[in-house]
């Protein structure tokens, strides 16, 4: 009885952990490394929770026509643990910052953003997951 109980214990702790690695998606699966962008905007909406912050900005393209792009950065607690830490308010709505990153491979406004740029300042910190690892840049 008391194996029976521990295991099934076991299973349902083994099925819970699970399933928030199973609703994180991976890089590789929504955005495209070879397809770059710089945009240029300023931010409408910060969204400070796991799994991933997000910014978002209003872009205006050469023909003077604006849209909104989402930004997708690393988890709060690794961009609060760069050398150049991230706080909550490193950001602020109405700023304007430059975004370098990756594209989303289904066409829409979004990036897996890499660094970003106070235009303001030319202050330049980094966004991703990977930024401050071994072996990145």
């Amino acid at each position: 009885m008391k194996k029976t109980i521990l295991g099934l214990a076991l299973t349902a702790s083994l099925l819970l952990a699970a399933v928030p690695v199973m609703a994180h998606h991976s890089f590789s699966a929504e955005f495209d490394s070879t397809k770059q962008k710089v945009v240029r905007g300023f931010v409408t909406k910060i969204d400070w929770a796991n799994p991933h912050v997000w910014i978002y900005l209003n872009v205006k393209d050469e023909k003077g026509v604006t849209t909104n792009w989402g930004f997708e950065m690393g988890p709060p607690h690794l961009l609060q643990a760069q050398a150049n830490p991230w706080k909550r308010d490193t950001v602020k709505i109405g700023d304007e910052i430059e975004v370098n990153g990756s594209l989303a491979k289904n066409g829409s406004n979004r990036l897996n953003a890499r660094s970003v740029t106070f235009v303001k300042t030319g202050l330049k910190v980094g966004a991703a997951s990977s930024e401050g690892q071994p072996g990145q840049q």
